[in-house]
């Protein structure tokens, strides 16, 4: 377990009594890419007791019962942008939450299209969704409620606050990052985004900022000069690591990690061209838990 408190990283065993404001748990820690150790975009951010769902990659499901979350206590999702990557995971989330017990609808936020993808769905499953719903699953739990968001409080509720902002994700528009704050406790999830003033904005002093990254060398640049294209409308290590000096996190993750040939090592040492304050290299199943102190649980201690 790591404690991060200040711009120190410690290493201790926490007393029983200790307790955190906002967990979060990096469920898919990957790109389009398939992998089997990085599954598709998603976390889940849990505060007090909401547990709100940014994106849903692939394999979403799957990581949230590896992390003992019952499904059917997932029914607040919340989108950066419509690329297949982070939406693809959205029908098993909802059928399967809906076939284990979910009764209540499954709600989404998202950029404009998400109103017309969901209805999409519905249309699509439809035959699935009159068979089950004969053999007792409840009819709400089937549905979904949609809204096209745009910049600002997009959710409020017991305490935890969801605010939506737009982020630079070349010609993908509208693109969100997400801020949630609860219990004088704050996180920043950047979704997909090149370095971003309006990231910077919102992410000010944040206690966990969770950013995408996306590192190339010049050998793989030389072999495929499509990877000049795609690293534009991403943030490098290099550029990440100049945000967070902006921003000042009390902690900074990486998530969505592209090119998977390049080491967490070496995400490292081209982040610290930039950037001196805490940092982790995300993995699926890591777990956050943000409070007076900030503690770090690697997938092999839970």
């Amino acid at each position: 377990m790591k404690i991060i408190q200040g711009s120190f990283l410690m290493l201790f065993l926490m007393s029983a009594g200790w307790g955190q404001a906002i967990k979060v748990t990096l469920l898919g820690t990957g790109t389009p890419r398939p992998m089997i150790e990085r599954f598709g975009a998603s976390i889940l951010v849990q505060a007090g007791k909401e547990n709100l769902l940014f994106d849903a990659g692939r394999g979403c499901t799957v990581r949230l019962a590896q992390a003992g979350v019952p499904l059917k206590d997932v029914r607040k999702l919340f989108l950066t942008h419509l690329h297949s990557d982070h939406t693809v995971g959205i029908p098993d989330l909802w059928l399967t939450g809906w076939i284990f017990d979910r009764a209540e609808p499954l709600e989404v936020w998202g950029p404009k299209g998400t109103g017309q993808m969901m209805a999409g769905l519905r249309q699509a499953y439809g035959y699935d969704i009159e068979v089950r719903s004969k053999f007792g699953n409840s009819r709400a739990g089937a549905e979904i409620r949609a809204h096209d968001i745009h910049e600002g409080v997009v959710y409020e509720a017991n305490g935890v606050k969801v605010t939506a902002f737009l982020v630079d994700h070349g010609n993908v528009k509208p693109a969100f990052g997400y801020r949630v704050d609860y219990g004088g406790h704050s996180v920043v999830l950047s979704g997909d985004t090149r370095p971003s003033e309006n990231l910077v904005k919102h992410a000010q002093g944040v206690d966990l900022l969770v950013h995408e990254v996306y590192a190339v060398t010049p050998e793989q640049l030389k072999e495929d000069p499509k990877e000049q294209s795609i690293v534009s409308y991403h943030s490098t290590p290099e550029q990440a690591g100049e945000i967070f000096s902006r921003t000042r996190p009390k902690l900074a993750v990486y998530s969505h990690i592209g090119k998977g040939a390049v080491t967490a090592e070496e995400l490292k040492r081209r982040t610290r061209k930039t950037y001196a304050g805490p940092l982790e290299v995300g993995e699926d199943l890591m777990t956050i838990e943000v409070g007076e102190r900030i503690k770090v649980v690697p997938p092999a201690a839970r």
